[in-house]
């Protein structure tokens, strides 16, 4: 195969993978919220609930630690959290070190909903959207993922949401 010809065959597969990628990030914002319509959570919340539902972070974040976390502006994540705010399902604090600032964390029916409603219907989401998928197949979606993440923090290395948070 000609250098050109190599050329021409990367340059289709790589648009067929970032057409493909956002078609997949869009039908998951579409069937996820479908998944937990019943509690009326969007994947947006479902995102910002499972950042906030882990054991490192329990004393709640900084809206600004929550967006980098999620690669996110802080812009859009403050009406997803008046949101939930609004649903009872995160609260917010005093910053314990700096009473200038202000935590959020999951509020008491936040935690439950998470673990009691929510969990078992994303797992199951998980489940039917990666059927398939052999657990070999998942570790290396995973790795790849990984690596276009880091590729794309590259493109956008002043980027404050390009820190890791995995």
């Amino acid at each position: 195969m000609t250098r050109e010809r190599e050329k021409a065959t990367a340059d289709e597969l790589a648009n067929r993978i970032f057409f493909r990628l956002y078609q997949c990030a869009n039908m998951l914002h579409k069937t996820g919220t479908r998944a937990l319509d019943a509690h009326g959570i969007t994947t947006q919340q479902w995102a910002v609930l499972g950042a906030l539902s882990r054991e490192d972070i329990e004393t709640g974040l900084s809206v600004g630690d929550l967006a980098k976390l999620l690669m996110v502006s802080r812009q859009n994540l403050t009406g997803v959290l008046a949101r939930l705010e609004k649903q009872g399902l995160v609260e917010k604090s005093i910053d314990p070190v700096d009473g200038r600032s202000r935590r959020i964390q999951l509020s008491k029916e936040g935690r439950s909903l998470w673990h009691e409603a929510l969990l078992p219907k994303i797992f199951g989401y998980y489940e039917e959207a990666l059927d398939g998928f052999s657990i070999n197949d998942r570790v290396a979606t995973l790795n790849d993922f990984n690596r276009l993440l880091e590729n794309f923090k590259a493109l956008d290395p002043n980027d404050s949401a390009s820190e890791d948070h995995e």
